[in-house]
C-alpha cells in the first residue's frame, strides 16, 4: 500500500495535446463541470492558505529557536487542515486525469477550452502545492504531524515527503514550461473565448505570476530547456484509484453527467414507514462537489419533519397538548402552532414537489434552508438514519425551531457562530441545540480553519464514542450502506455504521479496487 502511494505521490501526470470531446454539448457539460471543480478547489486552497497565513503559533515562517512539540489540538488542527488541503488536490487531480484522456476514435486536436479548462487544473494544483510548502515546512514539528497518516482520505504515512518530492521536483517544473507556452499558442490561435471562461483566464494569469515568481525567487522553475523533451514524451501519468464506471459519474454537481444513486426508490419507499418527525438523516452522495473539503466519510444531514397527517398523530400526547395550550394554542394542534408561528413556510410545506411528492424534509442545501420529499433527500448512495433519545415534546420544539429558518441562505463559510446562513449539519444542530427549558442534543464543536461547525461525521463519531454510556444521544433506525461494486445499497448493522466514520472519504474507490 506504501509503495502505491510513494508512487502516486512521485509520479505526475500525462499531458497529451490530443484530446476532444465526442460531441460539442457534451464537451460543454463536462467543460463546465470541471470549470466548476476547479473554482470550488482554488477557493477551499486559497482559504486554507489565507487561515495558515494568520496562524503564525502554528506555521512560523522561520525555524523556531529551540525545537518544539505541538499540543494535541494543535496537532489536530494542523492534521485537519492537512486532510482538507489534500482533499482538493485530489479533485484537481481527477479533473487533471479526465481531461487529459484522449476519448476513443478521436485524433483531432483539442480544443482551446479544454486545453485551459486542463491547465488551469495544473496551475492550481501546482501553486497553492509550493503555497502549503512555504507555510508549511520551516517547523520539523509541523512536519512530523503533517508525515503521519491522514485517515479520513486513506494516506499512509510520509505523505508530506511524498507530496513535497512530487512538487518541487525539476519534472514538473518542466511540465509547466511547456504548458504555459502551449497556452500562449492556443489562446492567440483561437482568439478570446466567451463569458464563462472569464474568470477561468483569470485565475489562470495569476496563477501563473505567481509561478513564474517563485522560480526566479528559488529557482524552481528554471528549467525551459526541458520543455520540448517533456510534450515529446507526454509527461508523466497519473496514478490514481478512478475505476471505470465509477469516475463516468462525476458531472456539474457531481463532475460528469447523470444522476444514479445506489439507493433505490423502493427502499426509500420502504424506509418511509419507519421514520418518526424529528429523525436526522445522513447521507453521502459520491462525487459530489458539495464534499470537497468537508472532512470524513458523512458528508450531509438533514431533518425528517414529515408530512402533516404524521406529525398530528405524533405529536398527539399529554404533555404536548399542555405545552401548546401556553404556546395560545386553544385547539391543543401542533399543526396550529406550526401554521400560526410560520404561515408562509407552512404553507410551501403543504406543496408537493414537480414530481408530485410531499414534502417532509427540511434541509440546508446550496439554494438555502428548503423543504424536500423524502424521495428527493434520500436519492443518495449511503443514508442513515438516527432517531434523537429526547421526549417528543422536545422533538416536536426541535421541528418547530427548525421552521424558523426556512428561507435562510447556505452557509458557503461553514460558520455556526451566526445564524443569518447554515450549512446542512447547522440546521440539525440549532434546531436541537439545549435551552433553558429543553435538554436539547448536545454535540461537540470541532475547529476547521478556526471556524467552529458540527460535522455528520462528528455526528457519527460522536455516535460511537458515546454508544452505550450516560451520553449517549441517539439511536440508529437504519443504515443503508452503498455498495459500489454490487451497484445498490444494502441494509447493513449497528457494528458497520458505527465504524462508518473512520472510512477514508474515497472509500468507494478501496470498494472499486477490491476486485482488480
Amino acid at each position: 500500500m506504501r509503495a502505491f502511494w510513494m508512487v502516486f505521490f512521485s509520479c505526475f501526470f500525462l499531458a497529451p495535446l490530443l484530446a476532444h470531446a465526442a460531441s460539442a454539448d457534451e464537451a460543454g457539460q463536462r467543460s463546465e463541470g470541471e470549470m466548476a471543480a476547479i473554482r470550488k478547489a482554488r477557493e477551499g486552497l486559497a482559504d486554507i492558505v489565507a487561515y495558515m497565513e494568520t496562524r503564525s503559533d502554528l506555521f512560523p515562517t522561520r525555524p523556531p529557536a529551540k525545537k518544539r512539540v505541538l499540543t494535541p489540538a494543535q496537532s489536530q488542527e494542523v492534521r485537519d487542515l492537512w486532510g482538507r488541503f489534500l482533499d482538493y488536490q485530489l479533485m484537481l487531480d481527477a479533473s487533471w486525469r479526465r481531461l487529459s484522456e484522449r476519448e476513443h476514435g478521436q485524433e483531432k486536436s483539442e480544443d482551446a477550452v479544454r486545453f485551459a479548462t486542463r491547465y488551469a487544473a495544473f496551475l492550481t494544483r501546482y501553486r497553492y502545492a509550493l503555497e502549503f510548502i512555504r507555510l508549511a515546512d520551516a517547523d520539523p514539528a509541523v512536519r512530523i504531524v503533517l508525515n503521519e497518516p491522514v485517515t479520513e482520505i486513506g494516506f499512509p504515512e510520509r505523505s508530506y515527503a511524498d507530496f513535497k518530492f512530487r512538487f518541487l521536483h525539476v519534472a514538473i517544473a518542466s511540465e509547466f514550461a511547456s504548458l504555459s507556452a502551449a497556452y500562449v499558442t492556443m489562446s492567440a490561435s483561437a482568439g478570446r473565448s466567451g463569458g464563462k471562461t472569464t474568470l477561468l483566464r483569470q485565475a489562470i494569469r495569476e496563477d501563473e505570476r505567481y509561478l513564474w515568481r517563485a522560480g526566479r525567487a528559488h529557482g524552481l522553475l528554471n528549467t525551459l530547456r526541458n520543455a520540448g523533451q517533456i510534450v515529446q514524451e507526454g509527461g508523466s501519468k497519473l496514478v490514481f484509484p478512478l475505476q471505470k464506471g465509477v469516475s463516468e459519474w462525476m458531472g456539474q454537481t457531481r463532475v460528469a453527467s447523470g444522476e444514479r444513486f445506489l439507493m433505490s426508490a423502493d427502499q426509500t419507499a420502504a424506509l418511509h414507514p419507519r421514520l418518526r418527525p424529528g429523525d436526522i438523516l445522513l447521507e453521502r452522495r459520491e462525487w459530489y462537489l458539495s464534499n470537497i473539503g468537508l472532512p470524513g466519510f458523512w458528508p450531509h444531514a438533514a431533518l425528517y419533519i414529515g408530512d402533516a397527517e404524521e406529525r398530528s398523530a405524533y405529536f398527539d400526547t399529554p404533555e404536548i397538548r399542555v405545552w401548546l395550550k401556553t404556546q395560545g394554542i386553544a385547539d391543543e394542534r401542533f399543526e396550529t402552532l406550526l401554521q400560526t408561528r410560520h404561515p408562509h413556510a407552512y404553507r410551501l410545506s403543504q406543496q408537493p414537489d414537480e414530481a408530485g411528492a410531499m414534502p417532509r424534509i427540511i434541509e440546508a442545501l446550496g439554494k438555502g434552508v428548503v423543504f424536500t420529499s423524502l424521495e428527493y433527500s434520500a436519492a443518495a448512495d449511503s443514508v442513515a438514519v438516527l432517531r434523537p433519545r429526547l421526549s417528543r415534546l422536545e422533538i416536536a420544539q426541535a421541528v418547530l425551531k427548525s421552521f424558523d429558518y426556512y428561507g435562510r441562505p447556505y452557509d458557503f463559510d461553514f460558520d455556526f457562530r451566526t445564524d443569518g446562513q447554515l450549512v446542512c449539519t447547522e440546521l440539525v444542530f440549532k434546531s436541537y441545540r439545549p435551552e433553558k427549558d429543553r435538554q436539547g442534543l448536545d454535540w461537540p464543536l470541532v475547529s476547521i480553519a478556526g471556524r467552529p461547525v458540527l460535522t455528520a461525521n462528528n455526528i457519527v463519531r460522536h455516535f460511537d464514542e458515546t454508544w452505550q454510556t450516560p451520553a449517549q444521544n441517539l439511536d440508529l433506525v437504519a443504515f443503508f450502506d452503498g455498495n459500489a461494486r454490487a451497484g445498490r445499497a444494502e441494509e447493513s448493522d449497528l457494528k458497520s455504521f458505527r465504524a462508518s466514520w473512520r472510512r477514508p472519504k474515497w472509500h468507494i474507490l478501496v470498494q472499486e479496487g477490491a476486485d482488480q
